[in-house]
């Protein structure tokens, strides 16, 4: 009876080592409103980002990688759950007091991967709702250390203190164990939770979500990097980013995880454009947070894998909902049985194929608002009446903005190969192209609905 008992223990023992050492663990890394101007990686020239930037060099580097959604919750939502937000009703960004979140009926990334067996936490800024039953610990992830909601909505926000009247409370798990008063400490402290997870799940697989809620306004630095770049607070706090990816890749190398970890790093929108020295840049691409323009959309995106991946550019266009269809072939994950929007760019991102695997990438905004779609090299933008939360005449206090206005009087059409500005419409000099992907628009309204037009969607669930 013993011998067997020490047979049935060593063949568990094996199983796991084994299962450890070919499951890749995942460490996927969201800063909130990073702009793809905002490292040096991607053409920045006041910003040294060095660990990121040698993430890039190590992995892959998505040149054409956009956010689902140019807002907090929405694209936050379709990191998660691989479709696209509007699908699942989730628009904009909950406030504090909102009584929305992520349905249970939608499978998340961290419910797949605990299902296949992994320790899965997250650490930084949820964003998918704040009533109890939204909480992440209720949505797969083992463990939380955070915040529910943006670091501005806060009664203690130095500029804008009458925004919000709520408490900013850190939580660990369900409970919450302090209210911030200061934020200056929360990316060095996410980190070092960060660090911890690693090391207490170094033997079993892990799904690690490190959500910064930096660079989003208000930007704090802990003291150790006030003042540290020369070239204002934003630098500072980018600076302070890449010191933190640089320890979690540390912390990865002593545990002897490296090369069967994947590692991803990017940014749920692009960056804000009207707050001055605190502002963020989407370099070449117009506009920025808030608009489905290149820059509100188009983000910074690494991924680096090193028993599988070799280091190269990859210029095909991708998006958020990828994740988690790629992640589910990469770790044999089940995948949910509703409808996913997202495809398994494995075989792009291997080399396999050197052609994305959409055809199309819709970009909604607002209350389920159809703006924009991406067709190989080509966008086109409907026709829409607002203006931005960047797009304000004369700038915001006196400070100006790339472009002021963002009426859309009728459909445009741009090239992004020979206009990545998205300066010159070309709409009238190629009709079929434009018919083509106004046809697309009608077929994503049916089944996407659209505000806009009064069209419910009969895919929205």
């Amino acid at each position: 009876m013993f011998r067997k008992f020490f047979y049935l223990l060593i063949g568990l023992l094996l199983f796991s080592c084994g299962k450890n050492e070919t499951t890749p663990n995942i460490v996927f890394i969201l800063t909130d409103d990073l702009g793809y101007g905002d490292l040096s990686s991607y053409g920045s020239k006041t910003i040294n980002s060095e660990n990121i930037d040698q993430l890039a060099e190590d992995g892959i580097k998505l040149t054409s990688y956009y956010a689902a959604q140019p807002v907090c919750s929405a694209s936050r939502a379709a990191v998660l759950t691989g479709v696209y937000p509007n699908r699942i009703g989730i628009h904009n960004a909950f406030g504090p007091n909102s009584n929305s979140g992520i349905s249970h009926s939608e499978l998340t990334l961290a419910e797949m991967l605990k299902e296949n067996g992994y320790s899965t936490g997250i650490f930084g800024k949820w964003h998918l709702g704040s009533q109890k039953e939204f909480f992440p610990t209720n949505h797969g992830f083992d463990e939380f250390y955070g915040i529910l909601y943006s670091n501005d909505m806060w009664r203690w926000h130095p500029e804008y203190p009458e925004g919000y009247p709520e408490d900013l409370l850190l939580y660990r798990n369900e409970s919450p164990i302090m209210e911030i008063i200061d934020q200056s400490d929360l990316t060095k402290d996410i980190t070092s939770e960060s660090i911890d997870f690693i090391e207490r799940n170094k033997n079993n697989p892990f799904f690690l979500y490190i959500a910064h809620p930096q660079p989003h306004v208000p930007l704090f630095v802990s003291k150790d990097f006030e003042n540290i770049t020369g070239n204002g607070l934003y630098a500072d706090v980018i600076t302070e980013i890449d010191y933190s990816v640089g320890r979690v890749l540390r912390s990865l190398e002593e545990n002897g995880l490296t090369e069967n970890t994947i590692v991803v790093f990017t940014s749920d929108n692009g960056p804000w454009l009207s707050y001055g020295n605190h502002s963020g840049s989407s370099g070449i691409y117009r506009e920025g947070k808030g608009t489905t323009w290149e820059g509100g959309v188009r983000v910074p995106s690494i991924i680096k894998f090193p028993n599988k991946l070799k280091s190269r550019v990859i210029d095909e266009p991708v998006m958020a909902i990828d994740w988690m269809p790629t992640f589910a072939e990469l770790t044999n994950s089940k995948l949910s049985e509703n409808k996913i929007d997202g495809k398994n760019i494995w075989p792009l991102l291997t080399g396999e194929t050197y052609s994305s695997p959409h055809e199309k990438l819709y970009f909604y905004y607002r209350v389920n608002e159809l703006h924009s779609i991406r067709m190989n090299d080509w966008k086109i933008h409907f026709s829409r009446k607002y203006r931005s939360l960047n797009g304000r005449p004369g700038g915001v206090d006196g400070i100006p903005v790339k472009y002021d206005m963002n009426i859309i009087e009728q459909n445009e059409l741009y090239n992004l190969k020979d206009d990545p500005g998205e300066l010159y419409n070309i709409y009238n000099e190629f009709p079929e192209i434009a018919k083509k992907m106004e046809e697309l628009g009608e077929k994503a309204r049916i089944e996407l609905g659209d505000n806009l037009t009064g069209i419910k969607g009969v895919g929205i669930r």
